[in-house]
């Protein structure tokens, strides 16, 4: 049975909505609602980024995020990934069937007018949705998760890999006395001023410009999100990347990585060397979510050369 943290002398958990006419009664979710969601989000095995405090909390204002605790369950409401004018669910994760879940959402749904969506559904779901009766299933392509071994990732060995080892030597080639440290409180400052340094991209898809604007909101406090990060620098050039990531159960989520692309092998060492760190303080970990290519074709081109394990396909599911 889950448990959620409480906060102040009230838990989350509607346990008076059972008394009410409409059991779900959403809110708007805020940082402050972090500690009750995160063991939701520990049951998922799904292992795609929506199931994640980063992948959830950075895009609240995108996708307008709110939610509902109910009988043990996580109900979160929204917008569909691929248009954001129409209201759409997460699949809800908790104590409930997704028989009584869907149940409870379609009177729900029916009291505000609109259809019943699920947005971002993972394939391990889907037979579950057409058994209850879904009618509208329809992959979305540019929101698949990229997921790689984590201990490939972290020593980039095999011929596939051949081509990152070589730019991260050279970079370390040409930045000898480079430096790799955590991303520390007293450093911030100077990873903002080196943020806001990068120029986006002519080509930039448009959810570029909100993606800045979240990274700043990161970095004001990582912890509260439960991040752990990573700063690469080197003594001509200062910081020339930095990353902050996630963990829950046996994977990393990588919801933050940037660099200057102008210095040779910077995002392929921050990549690696993260990596490594991160399985060195976490043993247990097996893959890395690199999240989704948003349609970008660049984005998508890096991201498939680092030979993923597998592609994570969502979904929109309506009835």
């Amino acid at each position: 049975m889950i448990t959620p943290q409480s906060t102040g002398e009230s838990t989350l958990i509607c346990t008076k909505a059972l008394h009410c006419k409409t059991a779900l009664n959403f809110k708007p979710l805020t940082l402050d609602d972090i500690p009750a969601l995160r063991p939701f989000f520990e049951l998922s095995s799904c292992r795609t980024c929506d199931f994640t405090v980063g992948g959830t909390f950075m895009w609240i204002d995108y996708f307008d995020y709110s939610y509902c605790i109910y009988n043990d369950t996580l109900f979160i409401k929204g917008v569909t990934e691929d248009d954001v004018s129409r209201p759409a669910f997460s699949t809800p994760i908790g104590n409930m069937g997704l028989e009584e879940s869907v149940a409870l959402l379609k009177k729900y749904c029916h009291r505000e007018k609109h259809d019943l969506i699920f947005s971002a559904v993972p394939d391990a779901y889907i037979p579950q949705f057409r058994n209850l009766g879904a009618r509208n299933i329809k992959a979305l392509d540019d929101w698949s998760d990229y997921l790689y071994d984590a201990h490939a990732l972290a020593t980039l060995r095999g011929k596939k890999l051949g081509k990152k080892r070589n730019h991260i030597n050279r970079f370390i080639s040409d930045n000898p006395e480079y430096d790799f440290r955590e991303l520390t409180p007293e450093m911030r400052p100077y990873v903002k001023d080196f943020f806001l340094s990068i120029h986006l991209p002519i080509s930039k898809p448009a959810i570029a410009d909100i993606e800045r604007s979240q990274v700043m909101k990161v970095l004001e406090s990582p912890e509260t999100y439960g991040f752990e990060g990573a700063v690469l620098s080197t003594p001509t050039d200062g910081i020339v990347a930095f990353t902050l990531g996630e963990i829950i159960g046996d994977t990393l989520y990588i919801h933050i990585e940037k660099m200057n692309h102008e210095i040779s092998g910077a995002g392929e060492t921050i990549n690696k060397m993260f990596a490594s760190m991160m399985l060195d303080r976490h043993p247990e970990l097996l893959y890395i979510n690199r999240e989704e290519d948003v349609g970008d074709p660049r984005l998508r081109l890096a991201k498939k050369s680092y030979d993923p394990v597998a592609l994570l396909t969502k979904y929109n599911v309506g009835f």
